[in-house]
């Protein structure tokens, strides 16, 4: 018998509420489909909108996702990448010409999406992190990464246009080692990172970038190169799926 509190609880609520049980029992697995909304109307005796609004709440939870034509399915995660956010920055990586990105996927070496480089005024925060004068230009590398096709995140690189204009970085290909070997050539070798990691619900353009079922949050990485004198040369912002994403720190007890 549904108590007191529960019968005060709008139906579709009361749906939404049995189905995560059952789906936390185990009753339905990842990649289970559930009850269609006609069970769902003969079960609970409710309207074809009220169980429609069942599944689109456990939608906004990120629980489950609906396939056009099939039906809902209990939601599978499957995480394809373990970002290890020390190791893949060691100079021994892109020092020797290889790619950051590439550790991350285990051997399934994530495609990387060039959608641009261009010179821009520098965001205001971007322009006091590398210590740019206001209204100074940006060179900005737009990236977006790949795995077995799938988005998992997009990525935008901001450095001194005054620096970099005339290299490799301000070209689509920069070379082995990326930007960072780059950097080093011209003197400007980063040898230390700081990076800032938070997570919110995605905008809309993020969600279409990425290709995000309703529900799946973005966690952002915030990165900053600095020189062996603490000066800032790259900030680096990412956008991640946050389902397809591990994020690893490993390091030594100080």
């Amino acid at each position: 018998m549904p108590s007191g509190a529960e019968k005060r609880q709008p139906k579709y609520q009361r749906i939404a509420t049995a189905l995560k049980e059952a789906i936390a029992e185990g009753q339905y697995g990842p990649g289970d489909r559930l009850p269609g909304e006609s069970e769902l109307m003969g079960r609970y005796g409710v309207a074809r909108m009220t169980a429609r609004q069942a599944f689109a709440a456990l939608q906004v939870e990120g629980l489950v996702e609906a396939r056009k034509g099939a039906g809902v399915f209990v939601r599978e995660f499957k995480v394809g990448l373990r970002r290890r956010g020390i190791q893949r920055l060691a100079v021994e990586v892109w020092g020797a010409g290889g790619s950051i990105w590439a550790a991350d996927g285990h051997g399934r070496d994530p495609q990387v999406e060039f959608l641009g480089v261009s010179e821009e005024q520098a965001p205001a925060a971007v322009a006091s992190a590398l210590s740019l004068p206001a209204g100074a230009a940006a060179c900005v590398r737009r990236r977006r990464f790949l795995l077995d096709g799938k988005p998992v995140m997009v990525a935008t690189s901001f450095l001194d246009a005054a620096l970099v204009s005339g290299t490799a970085i301000a070209e689509p290909d920069s070379g082995p080692g990326g930007i960072y070997a780059r950097l080093a050539d011209l003197g400007r070798k980063p040898v230390r990172f700081r990076e800032e990691v938070r997570s919110r619900m995605p905008t809309p353009e993020e969600a279409d970038r990425l290709g995000l079922v309703p529900g799946t949050p973005v966690v952002l990485v915030c990165r900053t190169a600095f020189t062996a004198d603490g000066r800032a040369v790259e900030v680096n912002e990412m956008t991640l799926d946050a389902s397809a994403y591990v994020l690893e720190y490993e390091f030594d007890a100080q």
